[in-house]
């Protein structure tokens, strides 16, 4: 018996009002980690109050502006996930914002529960953390937007990966599911894109979860844009982008742990993958989105 059905929320499943997606703690069954997608007519808004949970407001296509008392963010935002990063904002708990978008477009609101009060921060899209990870047909981008960088959270972790058509992501399979001195316990959301085929024919991915010390867990589901994957625990990877369907994937993760880290262990039987890197190229269809200069 899968457990498909409990850990694979399909696309529109949880849509209401102006959201096409809302997994809050409650609907995954935990206690941290949430995300939120925000489809804006031209000329609509949303407003929205973060109650314990700090969030970003991170455009997937088009721009907004994001107004909370006397302050006003313009963010620019990006024309797709394929070919650019994006600017964004950080928003602590206990804050109300209103979102407006003049042209129109989508915006993921991923979010955690927050324990400590952070300022309201406007993030430029040099904050961005970008790189390239693997090598062959393991190659895939990272770009990291509350994740090793510049940006203070209290529990929450974001990054995107963009993996081309054919390739293996999340790979080796990993977990973080205990909290050690290389591991924390952080409880993952995968929302995807896949980007449609020759002729706009909507495109696939494949998603495995499997069992870990800390317990059974049996996903392997086909994934398509707009599904939501909740990681509570367990060994997750690979994610398998279909040939000739380039994938996307953003991360939320938080846990319990105060020092907003992201620490994880390989599966022990295939970390040794990692060593044929040095043998191969990274993928020439990589980058997809510009890469930031690293320090």
């Amino acid at each position: 018996m899968s457990d498909n059905d409990t850990y694979v929320i399909r696309a529109g499943s949880t849509a209401h009002g102006q959201f096409e997606t809302d997994v809050d703690p409650r609907r995954a069954g935990w206690e941290w980690s949430s995300i939120r997608v925000l489809n804006l007519p031209a000329g609509g808004s949303e407003t929205v109050e973060t109650g314990e949970e700090e969030i970003l407001v991170l455009p997937l296509n088009g721009g907004c502006t994001v107004t909370s008392d006397d302050e006003r963010i313009d963010l620019d935002g990006r024309p797709e996930v394929w070919t650019a990063i994006t600017d964004y904002l950080y928003v602590p708990r206990r804050t109300t914002i209103t979102i407006s978008s003049t042209d129109g477009g989508r915006f993921a609101l991923p979010g955690s529960k927050a324990t400590t009060d952070k300022p309201l921060r406007y993030c430029p899209v040099t904050e961005v953390g970008t790189g390239l990870r693997g090598t062959g047909n393991c190659s895939r981008q990272v770009n990291n937007y509350a994740l090793g960088n510049a940006v203070e959270t209290s529990h929450l972790l974001v990054c995107e990966v963009l993996t081309p058509g054919g390739n293996w992501s999340s790979y080796p399979p990993h977990k973080h599911d205990e909290h050690t001195d290389v591991e924390r316990v952080l409880e993952e959301i995968y929302y995807y894109e896949v980007r449609p085929g020759r002729g706009d024919v909507p495109g696939m991915a494949l998603q495995r979860i499997y069992p870990s010390p800390a317990g059974d867990i049996d996903v392997c589901a086909e994934v398509h844009s707009g599904d939501v994957v909740v990681m509570p625990f367990g060994y997750h990877g690979p994610s398998v982008a279909a040939p000739g369907y380039d994938l996307y994937y953003l991360n939320v993760m938080a846990g319990p742990a105060e020092d907003s880290t992201w620490l994880m262990t390989d599966d022990p039987h295939h970390t040794w993958i990692r060593e044929t890197w040095n043998d191969s190229d990274v993928d020439p269809r990589l980058p997809m989105t510009p890469l930031n200069p690293q320090e």
